[in-house]
């Protein structure tokens, strides 16, 4: 099993989407970038923590690349917004890709230079190792399957 962590807006519906991608066999929301030790959902949104709200994605290569999960990153959500996703705004809501494998920086790196032609403006995410991931609340997690609300990305589709 690899591990990659996504942030890309409100966690709900990243982990909405990743949940629907074959292949990828569980999905956590929680926070990551950050500098305060396992902070709160509410710690998280003052943005001092420096963390992003981001969805640990596992996912079985055999089945899904590390290439096709990092084109439905781009694909479900606007990279080119800074610390912004829809009517989310802050740091907690930027676009970042927080590698585990040199691997998958060397990917991610690929695909970020080879989905910039598809936007208008210049694309903000972030790549960058990743480091401590904090699960979130409970009450977070599949959030969009337990009340049907939080489905604020693109449907998903295959690339």
């Amino acid at each position: 099993m690899e591990q990659i962590i996504f942030a890309a807006g409100c966690f709900w519906g990243v982990q909405y989407y990743f949940d629907q991608v074959p292949g990828v066999v569980n999905t956590t929301v929680g926070y990551s970038g950050g500098t305060t030790e396992d902070p709160t959902y509410e710690e998280v949104c003052t943005h001092t923590t420096g963390h992003a709200e981001a969805v640990l994605v596992e996912y079985d290569e055999s089945k899904v690349s590390t290439e096709t999960l990092l084109k439905q990153f781009f694909r479900m959500h606007d990279p080119t917004t800074l610390n912004r996703q829809g009517p989310d705004v802050g740091d907690s809501y930027r676009s970042s890709i927080f590698y585990v494998t040199d691997e998958q920086k060397e990917v991610a790196d690929k695909v970020l230079a080879n989905v910039q032609p598809n936007f208008k403006d210049p694309i903000v995410t972030q790549i960058e190792q990743a480091g401590p991931f904090y699960r979130a609340e409970e009450y977070h997690q599949k959030y969009t399957e337990k009340t049907g609300r939080g489905m604020c990305h693109v449907p998903y589709a295959s690339v």
